[in-house]
């Protein structure tokens, strides 16, 4: 086969680097029109516009290959009007491939993985806990989950410290729960009260975006309880309420409570839900959460650890090593049914070039009416797996082999 010609220098080079000659060919005074009005004619038949490429000249040295004169005046000129151009990029900043997500009908707008500090001040120690809160906003993590409860308060004061020095408030979806603390449990009007002020204090901030009760407290009446956070919210101290571990029927009575009497709906709600815990939350909290419109803010999304795949093939004692209540709630899992969702997610996450927790986490994403589920970590390094579930999209075949392999 023959070799293909090679194109000259001044049709290889793009028509951005070239040189254009915007003066119009005119016939020379030796040249009859009619010959001149011809060539203009053949040469509208190549290109139509009025501006013509100017082709090098010939070298001047004898001997000199035509190919590289064409080349060095065409790198000559290319790089005198560069030089004489403001240059800049020239592609753009690629665009995130995550969007906020807004809670129900609020103007709460969070990144699709919200930030737990229930490690902070636990496994997490102050110089990590500020580690893991700078690794997350600089991911464009923009919300803080915590409570009053965690690590005794410890973790609403690691955060508040950090708020402070970062000054950036404003910026952060922050959200804390009550119930929960020895000084003042329970869902009475005093404890909410007192419960949320002390929060505040140890936060250092004097608004919380959200207000969780974290656990119901049947022996006192809800209109008890709405009418406390109404005090809160009318004083500026909270903005919305939300509840956590609720059972649906206190949810409709709730929400029918609220209406009556004109108190703080609840606009969002935590639920225990992963890829090997799916029955409480889709048998029977999902339709009271559609009904009322809720967003739902699954925790234990990596079903403590379990679905990163660390705890698959090490002894009990192994297992063991790690903080008592975590080991106790894996060991529900160590099953036929949990090995088989452990494959199935390591096969997802092989193809999808993520680690076993982001591809756990993405999935949650991909479930109705999840907001965005809270995910904690102890060590900095870990967050890039947490965060990276925001850009991971899933297949409809990859979430399928998930749902069955989980399947109750």
């Amino acid at each position: 086969m023959a070799e293909p010609s090679r194109a000259p220098v001044y049709a290889q080079v793009p028509l951005w680097d070239w040189p254009l000659d915007e003066t119009p060919v005119a016939a020379s005074p030796a040249q009859p029109a009619q010959e001149a009005a011809g060539q203009a004619g053949q040469a509208s038949q190549v290109a139509p516009t009025a501006t013509v490429l100017e082709r090098p000249a010939a070298p001047d040295r004898p001997g000199e290959e035509p190919a590289v004169a064409e080349a060095l005046g065409v790198i000559t000129r290319s790089l005198a009007g560069m030089a004489a151009t403001e240059t800049r990029p020239l592609l753009d900043e690629p665009s995130k491939r995550y969007r906020l997500r807004r809670f129900d009908d609020t103007d709460l707008a969070v990144f699709p993985v919200i930030l737990g500090g229930s490690t902070f001040g636990w496994t997490a120690s102050a110089d990590a806990t500020t580690a893991i809160l700078d690794t997350y906003t600089e991911a464009g993590g923009n919300a803080v989950d915590t409570a009053d409860s965690y690590a005794a308060g410890r973790s609403e004061t690691l955060i508040g410290a950090w708020l402070r020095s970062r000054r950036n408030r404003d910026g952060i979806v922050l959200s804390t729960k009550v119930s929960r603390s020895a000084e003042h449990p329970g869902l009475s009007a005093q404890s909410i009260v007192r419960a949320t002020e002390a929060s505040l204090a140890r936060l250092g901030v004097e608004t919380v975006d959200l207000l969780y009760f974290h656990f119901d407290d049947p022996d006192v009446p809800l209109e008890e309880s709405l009418t406390a956070a109404d005090s809160l919210v009318r004083s500026g101290k909270v903005r919305y309420l939300a509840a956590s571990n609720y059972a649906p029927d206190r949810l409709m009575e709730a929400r029918i409570t609220a209406g009556q009497l004109m108190l703080p709906r609840f606009v969002a709600v935590q639920a225990h839900y992963n890829l090997v815990h799916r029955a409480e939350y889709e048998k029977d909290l999902l339709p009271i959460v559609r009904a009322q419109g809720l967003a739902v803010v699954p925790y234990f999304a990596l079903a403590n650890g379990f679905l990163t795949g660390k705890y698959r093939g090490r002894s009990k004692e192994a297992r063991g090593s790690d903080a008592h209540s975590r080991a106790v709630r894996v060991e529900q899992y160590l099953n036929k049914r949990g090995f088989r969702v452990l494959d199935a997610l390591e096969d997802v996450a092989e193809q999808q070039g993520v680690s076993m927790s982001t591809a756990a986490v993405s999935w949650l994403l991909t479930k109705p009416l999840v907001t965005a589920p809270v995910v904690s970590a102890s060590r900095p390094e870990q967050v890039a797996e947490i965060v990276g579930a925001a850009s991971v999209h899933l297949s409809r075949s990859q979430v399928t082999a998930l749902d069955r392999a989980s399947q109750y």
